[in-house]
């Protein structure tokens, strides 16, 4: 049986170069493009990142939108909100008859009040030094008061009878009752009842200073004053002992010592004030005084009857 010939070892070989344009088109097709033919365009290329950096990159956009937003949104708010404080609305007119029909049951207006002229008669002193003048005044009377009145009790004294000093009956209560107590726990005596040529109204207990003075007995406090004419700090009280109309002074107290105010009530033995030598003194002392029926009596004499 007959092997088949090669057909193609009777194709006579022909050089590349004799080859005419159109059959060198056809065997490359790829090299060349055919004439009147456009040129395939080329597929872009294929996204090579894996499956989770794809997933990143999708949800990195959202953020940045929402970033966006929020930066937005507080440059509105930067400009806004400040204008937005300064601008305030425009209240509307209240008329008076609005005013009174809130809740008012009436209202009433004093169109034709007359405005007084202001002078300086018509307020009080505010200044420190017209404050310490009206001070000042007012202690110079005080004190001519309590000269004069000093002055007429001693012209009364001088001009009564010697006897009739001591016909005032003394003894109220028993010694040692407690109803009168001397003022002093001690104390060494000094100037006498009616020294001094009879302008002594009393006398002089003399102790130191800041020792306690004890209310001679119960009753109301009728003088209490830091600045009582020649007594100084002093405080008198009025009592009635067994019946008796009594009135007790205490003189030359420490500044600011007084224990008692005008109008208080007292018990005998309670502390009033402290020793001191305020007013017209040279030393610490008590200066005590004791009237009985608005007259003047020795203040030793009558403790020593009463209080034993």
């Amino acid at each position: 049986m007959a092997e088949p010939i090669d057909s193609s070892a009777d194709v006579p070989e022909t050089d590349a170069t004799s080859l005419t344009p159109e059959r060198r088109a056809r065997r490359h097709p790829s090299t060349r493009p055919a004439a009147g033919r456009p040129a395939r365009k080329s597929r872009p290329a294929r996204d090579v990142r894996s499956a989770p950096q794809r997933a990143a990159k999708a949800a990195a956009k959202p953020a940045r939108s929402l970033a966006t937003l929020a930066i937005v949104a507080g440059l509105v708010a930067t400009v806004a909100l400040p204008a937005y404080g300064a601008w305030k609305p425009t209240a509307d007119a209240v008329t008076l008859q609005q005013v009174a029909a809130d809740g008012a049951q009436s209202l009433v207006v004093a169109s034709a009040a007359d405005t007084p002229d202001l002078g300086r008669d018509t307020y009080a002193a505010t200044t420190p030094e017209e404050i310490q003048k009206k001070k000042d005044e007012e202690a110079a009377a005080a004190a001519a008061a309590a000269a004069a009145e000093r002055a007429r009790l001693a012209a009364t004294v001088r001009s009564a009878p010697t006897s009739s000093r001591s016909n005032v009956d003394l003894n109220m209560v028993a010694p040692g009752s407690g109803a009168v107590r001397w003022p002093l726990n001690s104390f060494t005596q000094g100037d006498g009842f009616m020294s001094r040529g009879g302008a002594h109204q009393g006398v002089d207990m003399l102790t130191g200073g800041g020792n306690p003075i004890f209310a001679s007995a119960a009753g109301v406090v009728r003088v209490s004053q830091e600045s009582y004419g020649g007594y100084g700090v002093a405080v008198t009280i009025d009592h009635v002992i067994n019946g008796q109309s009594v009135s007790t002074l205490y003189g030359h107290m420490i500044y600011g010592s007084r224990q008692v105010a005008s109008g208080q009530y007292v018990e005998a033995g309670q502390v009033i004030g402290l020793v001191g030598s305020t007013g017209r003194s040279t030393a610490n002392h008590l200066h005590f005084e004791v009237r009985v029926g608005g007259q003047l009596v020795d203040p030793i004499s009558w403790l020593n009857a009463n209080a034993g």
